[in-house]
């Protein structure tokens, strides 16, 4: 029989202090790893940001543009409280330059302004100028209308002695005492307005007209009535021939018969 040596432990016992062996511990199966990964990128995408947050990420978002425009400035300030003495005047002189074009640019556009203004104003009083000249010629031309005071002038020739020539110093005496505009039954008195006939058979600008002759004028009664009966005048020389002759005074006339707007055949206008 062998002895027995001390160092061998017939119950393979483990000496006192020693580590038990641990078992190797199984390895992940690769199911598990892919779901671990696909859970890990479910949570983190898309965000799920509440309310508060989204709140506190916009205020950030403000402070720090505003934080970034106030560090520009300060930047801006600095290089200027930085900058030399003859960059300071020169920048200040390009300042005053630039101000002082954008003045001369301001006051050539008010005056232009100010021209347009003036031109549109004195074309509106031109026009109105033309229109007005317009209408007085038409007026002594016969072609328009026209109204105001005046006096109607009646003459009867129950005799039939009136002649045409009688009838043309009435109109000569009318002009002379300032009648603007005249119609003698219906017939408008112009400059190359001319009586023809006998007594009794009178025409105006060959048409026959026929008593009583009624004269129709826009003037000034107060000058009108008496160029008429003057010593010596239209109605004196009427009455001799036993015609009858009525003024009356009106303050409102209207001469209607109006002459059609003749074009001269040869005559044009000097001016440009």
């Amino acid at each position: 029989m062998r002895p027995m040596n001390h160092d061998e432990n017939p119950r393979n016992e483990q000496p006192e202090g020693a580590a038990s062996p641990v078992p190797d511990a199984p390895a992940p199966s690769p199911a598990a790893e892919v779901s671990g990964r696909q859970r890990l990128k479910a949570g983190l995408w898309p965000p799920r940001l509440s309310r508060a947050q989204l709140i506190v990420a916009v205020l950030l978002f403000g402070l720090g543009l505003g934080l970034a425009i106030q560090v520009r400035s300060t930047s801006d300030d600095s290089a200027l409280r930085g900058a030399r003495q003859e960059d300071l005047v020169r920048i200040l002189d390009e300042v005053d330059d630039r101000t002082q074009r954008l003045e001369d640019e301001k006051q050539r556009l008010d005056d232009q302004r100010t021209e347009l203004e003036n031109s549109s104003d004195q074309a509106e009083e031109a026009r109105k100028q033309t229109l007005e000249k317009e209408r007085q010629l038409g007026i002594l031309a016969g072609t328009v209308a026209a109204q105001g005071p005046g006096i109607t002038l009646t003459i009867t020739d129950p005799s039939g002695a009136v002649a045409p020539d009688m009838l043309l110093d009435a109109i000569q005496e009318l002009r002379a005492a300032g009648a603007e505009a005249i119609q003698v039954n219906g017939v408008r008195v112009v400059a190359n307005t001319y009586f023809s006939g006998d007594a009794g058979s009178v025409e105006v600008d060959g048409k026959k007209i026929e008593a009583p002759y009624e004269f129709t004028v826009i003037g000034k009664p107060q000058d009108l009535e008496p160029a008429l009966n003057i010593p010596g005048g239209v109605v004196q020389t009427l009455e001799k021939e036993q015609a009858t002759v009525l003024v009356e005074r009106s303050d409102d006339i209207v001469v209607d018969a109006l002459r059609p707007a003749q074009r001269p055949d040869y005559a044009r206008s000097s001016s440009p």
